[in-house]
C-alpha cells in the first residue's frame, strides 16, 4: 500500500431533488458559501478552478479540479486534480426518496511536501479530517437546500 495515497467514499443525504442537488455541487465557486472548510475558489476557466480547503488540522491544502465529465442526466460530475493533492474525484447524484443520496469518490495521492512527511502516524489524523469536513459539506449544503 502506497502510504501517500488515500481513497474516499462518503454518501449525503439531501433534503432536495437530484436535479438541485446536481446543480448545486456542479456550481463549484459557491462552495464556500455553505462548506465551511473550503475557504476559496478561484475560476481558472469554464472548466477548471483552484481550490484551497482547510478543516480541523492545522493545514490547508491547495489543487487544481479540471472537469472530466458532466453528465445532468446520469447525475455525475467527475474532475481530474493536481496540486498538493492528485488524482480523480467523482460525484454521482440519485433520487432517494422525497430527497437524494449525493455519492462521493475520491482517489487521490498526496503532494504536499508536510503531510507526505508524516505519512504513517498523521494517516488516521488525516482521514478524520476528511470525513470531519465531509460532514460540514453535507450539513451546509443540505441547509442551503432548505432555504431555497
Amino acid at each position: 500500500m502506497d502510504r501517500n495515497h488515500y481513497r474516499f467514499l462518503s454518501v449525503w443525504r439531501l433534503p432536495a431533488p437530484p436535479a438541485a442537488v446536481y446543480a448545486a455541487l456542479a456550481r463549484v465557486e459557491d462552495y464556500p458559501r455553505w462548506w465551511p472548510q473550503v475557504r476559496r475558489v478561484t475560476r481558472r476557466d469554464a472548466d477548471a478552478a483552484d481550490i484551497t480547503v482547510r478543516s480541523a488540522l492545522p493545514y490547508a491544502l491547495t489543487f487544481t479540479v479540471r472537469q472530466v465529465r458532466r453528465d445532468a442526466a446520469g447525475g455525475v460530475l467527475e474532475a481530474a486534480m493536481s496540486g498538493d493533492i492528485a488524482g480523480r474525484a467523482r460525484w454521482t447524484v440519485t433520487a432517494d426518496g422525497a430527497g437524494s443520496l449525493a455519492r462521493y469518490e475520491q482517489s487521490v495521492d498526496v503532494n504536499k511536501p508536510l503531510l507526505r512527511r508524516f505519512a504513517v502516524p498523521g494517516r488516521p489524523l488525516f482521514r478524520a479530517n476528511h470525513r470531519l469536513m465531509m460532514r460540514a459539506g453535507e450539513r451546509g449544503l443540505a441547509a442551503r437546500l432548505r432555504a431555497v
